[in-house]
């Protein structure tokens, strides 16, 4: 038998029998009722459990579930002592919720209830039926509940999914950054390749659209073996994919050093296929890494982690460049092997994911299309990459268009890329600030405005140089917002889900947006027509974003609804973590546009 009391001593209760259950809860209620970050409880039967003073005074209120909680509490000194609800599924039916620290007999011997099942999953609130499993469960007696030196679990047990903000996370993102560099960094020095190739015939009797094909074989690709890399994660873990990619890329350089000239199918092999799912493998598997680190900081931890590929592209354009001119194409892809290799494997001796804290599912859930904000956020990369992958290949021939060099044109790809790594911290510092999806609207619709202002007026290197910086500030704007904007769209545990899908949305942009491009400005005699399509792409992403902003804005006021709060109390991290952020979500498909154009943190 257990008893206990209200702090004032008004009311007291008490209850005979096995505890069913003991749980650690941290969902918004139990944090609002304990002032704390969890409560301790246990499950106890009804048939044994009894007010034996005082009369308590109660409130009820609709759970994540949908489900009606009522809280017990004393009405003179307002003590929570014990929960209960209607739904036969939690609890379970005829047993009631006891917050442990009331039962006296307990406190006094601190004969705390084993901490185990901890109900970490911050999704949903305690009366969630998907909660209900962890409550209800059925679990022996522990040798701790006869210990009487028990004592309570560290702060470090009790919440384990709650990333620390910072920390390691930080060593994790600079090692994210440098894989960055080392592959998409150096993929967007392949307008360089691409101009050598034009200039100099590299391989006689192949055509310009071949030559694009290979660089969009390479990015297409990575977004291809998403799955694959996923389902490696899944069973074999980070290290191991990351390991994988390694050897694909570097023997994709070695073999394309070897290509015979007659041959260009060979570099479709190397320089496009085999780059391309080393690329992907090393991408999928540590893209996600950041934000399992982070909360408030995670989009500038995004925004740094994604900027490597644009210094990457820097240095490489330029060492590419450079090498080539110097001891030739075939050496310039040894050297670039072995950088790579040695770099790729430092990071990945450093890394380390939270997957298994976390909970995260990577999985291939195509129950994502059938949301419509998740569309929108597929026709957010879909429309980008359409006008990107343009801008990374094509600014050097444009150079060359216009009449400037092939130095100058290596400069111009090296600035541009410059411009990407400089501009992705600020927009992913800003995205904290302003709201991740806000800022994702801002820079993508400013791409295109700087293509209409700028790029199609840029006739001369000063002028061509100034877009490269401007335009690369804001040109990747999708590569530093994909994650954080994905885990507004479908919460932190589905976000390898949904950047899985994502990736695979984006393959058929990444692979015909350059021979688009090509076809266009060959067919017109210039590049205007080019330019105009890369516009009006950026345009696309923009109006999705647009629209998947007022799907936001709906689902915080539905949650603030849920929540019996002011809307713009409810942050981003609330509705991500919260029941009602998840019940709130159909909220966001009404077609309203009544608070769409209030300023607030989207």
């Amino acid at each position: 038998m257990s008893e206990g009391s209200c702090l004032c001593g008004s009311v007291r209760i008490r209850y005979t029998g096995e505890v069913q259950a003991r749980v650690l809860c941290h969902c918004a209620d139990c944090r609002k009722i304990t002032g704390s970050t969890y409560s301790t409880n246990v499950v106890v039967p009804g048939d044994g459990f009894s007010v034996v003073k005082g009369t308590p005074k109660t409130y009820s209120k609709r759970a994540g579930s949908g489900k009606t909680m009522t809280s017990n509490f004393c009405g003179d000194c307002g003590s929570t002592l014990w929960r209960g609800g209607c739904d036969p599924n939690f609890p379970p039916l005829g047993y009631d919720v006891t917050l442990a620290d009331i039962l006296s007999n307990l406190a006094s011997q601190r004969k705390w209830p084993a901490p185990a099942p901890e109900l970490s999953e911050k999704r949903h609130s305690c009366s969630d039926k998907k909660a209900a499993i962890l409550w209800t469960e059925s679990i022996p007696p522990s040798p701790r509940d006869t210990d009487s030196t028990d004592q309570m679990p560290s702060p470090s047990e009790e919440a384990p999914s709650s990333p620390p903000n910072g920390g390691y996370g930080w060593v994790c993102t600079l090692c994210v950054a440098l894989i960055n560099a080392n592959t998409w960094g150096l993929n967007s020095s392949y307008g360089v390749f691409l101009a050598h190739y034009l200039s100099n015939d590299t391989f006689p009797g192949a055509t310009y659209l071949e030559y694009a094909f290979v660089g969009g074989l390479s990015i297409s690709c990575a977004m291809l073996v998403s799955p694959l890399a996923t389902l490696s994660i899944r069973y074999y873990g980070s290290r191991v994919t990351l390991s994988i990619g390694i050897v694909l890329e570097t023997a994709s350089l070695m073999a394309a050093s070897f290509a015979d000239e007659r041959q260009i199918w060979q570099l479709f092999l190397s320089q496009g296929v085999c780059f391309g799912f080393g690329m992907g493998l090393l991408f999928v598997a540590s893209v996600g890494i950041p934000p399992q680190w982070f909360t408030t900081k995670r989009s500038l931890a995004n925004g740094i982690s994604s900027s490597g590929s644009g210094f990457g592209g820097l240095v490489y354009s330029l060492a590419a460049g450079a090498m080539i001119r110097s001891i030739g194409l075939a050496w310039c892809f040894r050297v670039l092997a072995i950088l790579c290799f040695t770099v790729n494997t430092v990071c990945t001796i450093f890394i380390r994911d939270r997957n298994k804290i976390i909970g995260s599912r990577h999985l291939l859930d195509l129950s994502l299309f059938k949301r419509p904000e998740f569309l929108l956020f597929a026709g957010y990369g879909f429309f980008s990459m359409l006008g990107y992958i343009v801008l990374i290949f094509s600014l050097a021939d444009y150079a060359n268009h216009i009449g400037l060099t092939a130095s100058q044109a290596s400069v111009i790809s090296a600035i541009f890329n410059l411009g990407q790594g400089l501009g992705r911290p600020p927009i992913g510092y800003f995205s904290d600030s302003i709201g991740r999806i806000t800022m994702a609207g801002l820079t993508t619709s400013l791409c295109a405005l700087f293509t209409f202002v700028i790029w199609i007026f840029a006739k001369s290197y000063g002028v061509l140089i100034l877009y490269a910086l401007v335009g690369g500030t804001v040109a990747g704007t999708f590569w530093a917002t994909a994650a954080p904007v994905a885990v507004e769209v479908v919460g932190l545990r589905d976000l390898p889900a949904a950047l899985n899908l994502e990736w695979l949305v984006i393959v058929l942009p990444c692979t015909f947006s350059q021979p688009i491009a090509l076809q266009i400005a060959n067919s017109t005699g210039g590049y205007l027509g080019t330019q105009l399509f890369v516009a009006v792409m950026y345009m696309a992403a923009a109006l999705c974003v647009l629209l998947l902003r007022r799907w936001k804005v709906e689902q915080l006021n539905e949650t603030a609804r849920r929540e019996n709060d002011r809307p713009n109390s409810i942050s981003m991290a609330d509705s991500e973590l919260e029941a009602n952020g998840d019940m709130a979500r159909p909220a966001g498909r009404r077609t309203r546009w009544k608070d769409f154009w209030k300023w607030r943190k989207i």
